[in-house]
């Protein structure tokens, strides 16, 4: 290892975007504190380093004694929480922005060297409840940790995701396919590996690159209609659209809501409205040193086992 055994806790890091962050530390010979609820869910994690190297470690998220106990003896902090909806009122505020506000408390009174905060981009245009309390979560850690980084990624893609994948397996089942808005939401697709990257460069760059807030976004600006074209062109199904008004997607998505994992929500329409892009002239990954990869590098690799008859469709035998 050639991390000379640092600490590194880590919030969230079963999460899709956590569990590259704690590979990434690993690779770099850090110690890594996996902090979750359950321990056991992170056990995955473990052969990512030698043995002892990854540490998952019981941490009540409600309960700032907890939180105390999973920081303690770290030398850097990375927060990846956070939710798509909520079960009950009130997830989002407890989950973006009290947790948020707790952790930074206590990495302040355990005088952690560095803290990395992964949020959303747009946030001040973003109306949705969700958006506002990732707000209150990046206000909330500055003011009490002012040296904190903050990140903001577009959607995040990779093997494990829950975008591109959920929506090449809609494809599959659904005989026409929704454009919410008229499918014409902007996103900036940022590979989760160049996340994990620009989290590196926060916990280890020079001074210069604490408190400060850094949008990443990928080279390529998509609409949402070009995403589905890209998922067709990557599995080789094509299905015909169908144009959702906001105000029929609001009402749609407040039954699916009423589902224990609902596929829509009402406060996912209204973030639709905004779109996932990097803001001008914000800080990126070019003041990170990270140079972010393209879709077509990574997205063949795990969409072509959605192609109809599987990954080895088409495929000549030699």
């Amino acid at each position: 290892m050639n991390g000379n055994n640092k600490i590194a806790t880590v919030f969230g890091g079963t999460g899709f975007v956590g569990r590259q962050v704690v590979r990434e530390l690993a690779q770099r010979g850090f110690i890594v504190k996996v902090a979750t609820r359950v321990p056991e869910s992170a056990y995955f994690l473990k052969p990512h380093g030698v043995v002892g190297q990854i540490v998952p470690f019981a941490c009540n998220y409600k309960d700032e004694k907890s939180i105390k106990g999973a920081v303690a003896g770290a030398d850097y902090v990375v927060n990846c929480i956070g939710i798509l909806y909520e079960r009950k009122k009130g997830d989002f505020a407890r989950m973006h922005a009290d947790i948020p506000a707790m952790i930074a408390g206590v990495c302040k009174k355990q005088k952690v060297k560095r803290l990395v905060h992964i949020s959303i981009p747009n946030i001040e245009k973003d109306t949705s409840r969700y958006a506002r309390t990732k707000l209150e979560g990046e206000k909330s850690i500055l003011k009490v940790f002012p040296k904190a980084s903050i990140l903001r990624p577009s959607i995040v893609f990779g093997p494990d995701d829950n975008f591109f994948n959920k929506f090449a397996e809609l494809i599959r089942f659904l005989p026409v396919l929704p454009l919410i808005g008229g499918g014409r939401t902007k996103f900036q697709p940022v590979y989760v590996g160049d996340v994990a990257d620009a989290v590196m460069a926060c916990l280890t760059g020079g001074e210069g690159v604490c408190g400060k807030v850094y949008e990443l976004g990928g080279p390529e600006i998509v609409t949402f209609r070009q995403i589905y074209e890209i998922l067709f062109s990557y599995t080789g199904r094509k299905r015909p659209f169908i144009v959702v008004p906001w105000a029929i997607a609001k009402i749609q998505a407040f039954f699916m809501g009423l589902f224990p994992n609902p596929l829509l929500t009402c406060d996912q329409v209204e973030s639709l409205k905004t779109d996932y892009i990097v803001s001008e002239k914000a800080q990126g990954f070019e003041d990170l040193g990270v140079q972010p990869k393209a879709m077509g590098l990574i997205l063949p690799r795990y969409l072509k086992h959605y192609r109809a008859g599987g990954r080895f469709a088409g495929a000549k035998c030699a």
